[in-house]
């Protein structure tokens, strides 16, 4: 693996780091929908993560994560169509996707 996939990794990883940090409190879906700074942090660095996933399929193809195509397309909507964003579905990214993803990453470092 190339230093520079593997600080797409690292950037993978500090932006579900951030994004945990920026909601560990944040038991409710209600108190998100409300908080457009939270919502705001989060997205910036979803679209991190998307970018850093479409940057590493181009370095190493051969490196395989599950639903990247998705993580990247949810990026492009949320650079391009970020009026269409729906925070019921960042909602369900955040406590729903973002541990696989983060077990995935992890596990390909070492």
């Amino acid at each position: 693996m190339t230093e520079k996939s593997k600080k797409y990794l690292s950037d993978v990883l500090m932006a579900i780091h951030l994004i945990r940090e920026f909601t560990f409190d944040i038991i409710d879906f209600n108190i998100y929908d409300n908080d457009r700074k939270t919502q705001s942090a989060v997205e910036r660095q979803l679209v991190i993560i998307g970018e850093a996933l479409n940057k590493l399929r181009q370095t190493e193809a051969e490196i395989v994560i599950e639903n990247d195509k998705q993580i990247i397309g949810f990026r492009n909507r949320l650079v391009h169509a970020y009026g269409s964003i729906d925070n019921s579905i960042v909602w369900a990214i955040i406590n729903r996707h973002l541990e696989n993803l983060k077990n995935e990453i992890e596990n390909l470092e070492s």
